[in-house]
């Protein structure tokens, strides 16, 4: 009886095979596993990558929390058709600090990992408030309110607690200018240099068109406006990384 025929002992005892599946997939597991046990980081780091500021975390929150990840994924596939619809392919580096991550599978609306400096302000705003204003096909509901609702800042430093204690690397620094930063960075007249320092490529100025007011669509369109801006792709490298 030939080697590859023996299989046929296999297949007739439920024990044998049942014994001998187990081997394999344990041995496949330790396999896959046990180097894990050895790695500080199993994500590739990525220059360029930091926390959210204040802002963009209030707006992550209120994109959340309003449930626009239902529609919109951020996870752009290696495939031809994506790429170059939306932009280069998402990395694992870009959500390492999401708690939890928006890459999302469902798409009623178009991915949103690179909209960041894709449109003005001026269009997020007039996209939120009536969608179909400049989208005619859109069947994305007005979020009007979120420019006349306050965005809540006492208190917002414990969100970059509960985040740091998660491992996202906020400093005592970042956690104790949160509330100066969150009303700073929306303030065209605001000093804008610590908010620079901690958070570079950070969005700066009014975002929801009312200078005078801190309201929660200044908070979302800052974090749209960030998505996809913060990784220099012009000087990345496919295989070796960045050059």
């Amino acid at each position: 009886m030939a080697l590859i025929d023996k299989h046929a002992i296999l297949e007739r005892n439920a024990t044998l095979l049942l014994v001998g599946s187990f081997l394999v997939v344990t041995i496949g597991g330790i396999v896959e596993i046990a180097p894990l046990f050895y790695l500080e980081n199993t994500i590739e780091k990525v220059e360029g990558m930091r926390p959210y500021s204040p802002l963009e975390l209030a707006g992550r929150n209120i994109y959340i929390r309003e449930g626009c990840y239902v529609c919109h994924s951020q996870m752009i596939r290696p495939f031809r058709d994506e790429v170059e619809r939306y932009g280069h392919y998402s990395l694992a580096a870009e959500s390492m600090y999401d708690h939890p991550f928006q890459w999302g599978s469902k798409r009623t609306g178009p991915d949103l990992a690179r909209v960041g400096d894709r449109y003005s302000n001026e269009w997020h705003v007039q996209h939120l408030i009536e969608p179909r204003s400049v989208v005619p096909e859109s069947v994305m509901p007005s979020y009007s309110f979120l420019k006349e609702t306050p965005l809540e800042v006492k208190g917002f430093s414990t969100h970059l607690v509960a985040n740091a204690r998660v491992g996202v690397p906020y400093s005592d620094e970042m956690i104790a200018s949160a509330e100066a930063d969150l009303r700073a960075q929306p303030d065209p007249n605001a000093d804008w240099s610590g908010v620079e320092e901690r958070y570079p490529k950070a969005k700066l100025g009014d975002f929801d068109g009312n200078p005078s007011a801190l309201t929660e669509m200044d908070a979302l369109v800052a974090y749209l406006q960030m998505l996809g801006t913060l990784v220099d792709f012009s000087t990345y490298d496919e295989a070796a990384g960045y050059r």
